[in-house]
This record gives C-alpha cells, sequence and structure tokens, in this order.
C-alpha cells in the first residue's frame, strides 16, 4: 500500500477518478454529519462513524495481510493523535453543524493546512517559515474573516457554530505536525497506523460519550437515514477513503494527491445545495476562495514545480483530516 518512490508523472487517467472519488467522499461528509446530527448527539454520532471506520480497517489489514503496530512507543502517541486528529475535530464539527449549514463546514474544513504550518513552524519545528508561506498564511486569515463577515458583527448561535468548525480545523493543526514528528518515521504502514489510530479513538470515545452525552442509543432506534449517514461516514469516509487516498500517493505522488484539499469544499458546497437546499451568503464562498488562494501560496502550489520523488514516510498518513 506504500511506495519508496513515486514517479514524477503519472498518466491523469490512473489517478484522477480516485482523486475525483475522493473529493466526493469527503465533501459528503459534512451532508452526512448534517443528517446524523439531527437524531444523534454528536460524541455518539462520532462514536458510531469512528467505530465503523475501525471495522472497515482491520478487514482491509487482515485481507491485505498487515498487521497492528507492536511498540508501546507509537501506541502512546496514537493516543494524542487519536485524540486531536479524530475524537475531538469529529465530534466538533458534530456540534458546529448543528448550528451552521454543511457547505459551511465544509469550507471551515479548508482552512486546516494554515493552522497545521503555523504549528508545525513554531511549536513542532517540523517546517521552516518562508516569505512564501507567510504571504499565503496572511491571504489565508484574511480569507477567514471574509467568511466569517466579521463587518457584520459576531455572535449568536450560527458564528458559535463556525467557531467550533474552526476548532476542529485548529485540532487537525495539532495532530498533523504531532503525527509527522513523532509517527510518520515508523516501521509501520498508513493502513496500520490509521487502524490502530481509529481502534484508540473509539476506545477515548466509549469511555467519555456515556459520561457527557449518556449511553449511545440502539441502532435499531435510529432512522434509516441516519443509519445509512453513519456507515458512510465510517466505511467510505474513513475506511475506504482512505485507501483510495493511500493509492493516489503511491500513483500520483503526495503533492499532487494533497491537492484534494481544492475538490472537497467544492463537493461539500454543491451537495449541501443540491440535497439540503442550503444557500450561504455571497461572502463565504468569496472567503473560501480567498482562504483557497492561500493555501495554494502557502503549499507553493502555484510556483515551480517541485520533483516529486517521494519518501516512503511520507506515504504514511494516519486517517486524513476533516472527514
Amino acid at each position: 500500500m506504500t511506495a519508496d518512490i513515486t514517479p514524477d508523472r503519472a498518466p491523469l487517467r490512473s489517478w484522477l477518478p480516485g482523486f475525483v472519488a475522493l473529493g466526493v467522499i469527503w465533501g459528503s461528509s459534512f451532508l452526512f454529519i448534517k443528517v446524523g446530527v439531527a437524531e444523534l448527539h454528536p460524541l455518539h454520532l462520532t462514536l458510531y462513524r469512528v467505530a465503523t471506520g475501525a471495522a472497515t480497517l482491520l478487514v482491509v489489514l487482515a485481507v491485505l495481510r498487515d498487521r497492528l503496530p507492536r511498540e508501546p512507543r507509537v501506541w502512546a502517541h496514537l493516543l494524542v493523535v487519536a485524540a486531536f486528529g479524530v475524537a475531538l475535530p469529529f465530534t466538533l464539527f458534530g456540534f458546529g453543524e448543528q448550528r451552521v449549514e454543511s457547505m459551511l463546514a465544509g469550507i471551515w474544513n479548508a482552512t486546516t493546512p494554515l493552522i497545521v504550518l503555523p504549528l508545525a513552524v513554531l511549536v513542532f519545528r517540523t517546517e521552516r517559515l518562508t516569505v512564501r508561506r507567510a504571504v499565503g498564511l496572511g491571504l489565508g486569515f484574511a480569507g477567514v474573516l471574509v467568511v466569517l463577515g466579521v463587518w457584520e458583527g459576531v455572535g449568536g448561535s450560527h458564528f458559535t457554530g463556525q467557531l467550533m468548525c474552526l476548532g476542529a480545523a485548529a485540532c487537525y493543526g495539532v495532530a498533523i505536525p504531532y503525527q509527522k514528528k513523532f509517527i510518520a518515521g515508523s516501521s509501520y504502514s498508513g493502513l496500520s497506523l490509521s487502524a490502530a489510530q481509529l481502534l484508540v479513538a473509539t476506545a477515548q470515545l466509549a469511555v467519555v460519550a456515556p459520561l457527557v452525552a449518556g449511553a449511545p442509543p440502539a441502532p435499531t432506534g435510529l432512522s434509516a437515514k441516519v443509519v445509512g449517514s453513519v456507515l458512510a461516514l465510517g466505511a467510505l469516509g474513513t475506511g475506504l477513503a482512505f485507501v483510495i487516498n493511500l493509492r493516489n500517493i503511491r500513483v500520483a505522488g503526495a503533492s499532487t494527491a494533497s491537492t484534494v484539499t481544492y475538490l472537497i469544499p467544492v463537493f461539500a458546497v454543491l451537495v449541501g445545495a443540491v440535497v439540503l437546499g442550503e444557500r450561504m451568503n455571497w461572502h463565504q464562498p468569496a472567503g473560501a476562495l480567498v482562504v483557497l488562494l492561500g493555501v495554494a501560496v502557502a503549499q507553493g502550489m502555484l510556483g515551480r514545480r517541485r520533483p516529486a520523488r517521494t519518501p516512503a514516510a511520507a506515504t504514511r498518513p494516519a486517517v486524513p483530516a476533516g472527514r
């Protein structure tokens, strides 16, 4: 499932279908969250989707004859990554979507790279701050202010919901550089690390959810559309999508595969508008474009393309953020 060296260029037809499928799956996740929180407490929704995702990846592990990590040190680091990369952000998106449109949550997910960068530079020291990245951060921050519509004043449940979605992206900002510094260089495959991460997150949620939200309701008491949403979030958004992402990284390279970030909010907006009939104010999509421009500048996507010979460690991400 991983490769030591990624080809500099791969035929478009070899990776584009999987790339688009990933954008559709992850972009639709915010719709499924919106449907799920209509009947489930956000903690219960997160518990069910993470447990389903863990079960899916365990099946894939068994089929591929891969194995879970065996080092206690790796499991200790996974406690942090599972909390900030899965349990907290998934739950915050659930709380946020009780107050805001699913399409808006998808837009806030796109701010993740802008939050990752300063933490990676200042806290984890896994990246360097360059002029290009600083300009990208500035543009991204301006875009965030436009999405929020700060000139209209702040406050109310809608604004609170947006802050919760931003908080979810901030959690990824902690998890991604932490993972890169302490876990990504291990000998285990990305599939193995992700399955372990979801198992740890399931255990964390199984303890916290009953204490905060009470005992989870029986699946038999839920409507068919909510059960379907949970299965889609877990089996597709966290299970199948991760396998597709690994293939995209192997075939097209980590840099190309990461540009799915730009596709996710597009599908989140389209699905929210078509399926749920959601509408946004003009400044929200306008701000999203500025955010994505900032991400592109910060990641060097608008400059000269770098050679794409990617080390194996770079192909071993844990569960990708914000889906």
